[in-house]
């Protein structure tokens, strides 16, 4: 099942990744998909600022991953738009079991590499401020997320 929440602005974004936080757990992926300017990046410094990441988040787009070890659990905020044919060898996949959260833009670009469950949340624009972002939960427990917090 799909759930469905409008965001009509910056702060309904941030409290979505807020709300998220919150039920956290260690080895916890999200991925997120959507065009550039979509609110990927800032679901992503809604989520590190609940998690007490005080660093200023940007996209790692030429670092593929930043990690964030300041925070309740490790974040590692990961940016796979450029990794092309390079995924098999920088040990992606051993993020997803290293006790923090790992949350990936453009996750498309290694969809054969993600665990069978995770939290797909969709990006789209409607215009300047509204975005509909729809979360796709794979396993009961990002299931119970979604259901806790829409």
């Amino acid at each position: 099942m799909d759930y469905k929440y409008t965001s009509r602005s910056e702060n309904d974004t941030l409290e979505l990744a807020q709300n998220i936080e919150s039920e956290k757990f260690p080895n916890m992926v999200i991925c997120l998909y959507g065009e550039l300017g979509s609110g990927k990046t800032l679901f992503v410094k809604g989520f590190a600022g609940a998690l007490g990441i005080d660093e200023t988040i940007t996209s790692p787009t030429f670092n593929i991953v930043k990690e964030y070890n300041m925070g309740e659990l490790p974040l590692y905020h990961m940016d796979v738009y450029r990794l092309e044919d390079q995924k098999d060898n920088i040990g992606l996949t051993d993020y997803f079991t290293s006790g923090g959260v790992t949350m990936i833009e453009w996750a498309d670009m290694i969809e054969n590499e993600l665990p069978e469950e995770r939290l797909d949340i969709y990006f789209y624009v409607k215009d300047e401020n509204t975005r509909t972002i729809v979360l796709k939960p794979y396993g009961k427990i990002y299931e119970d997320i979604c259901n806790a917090v829409l």
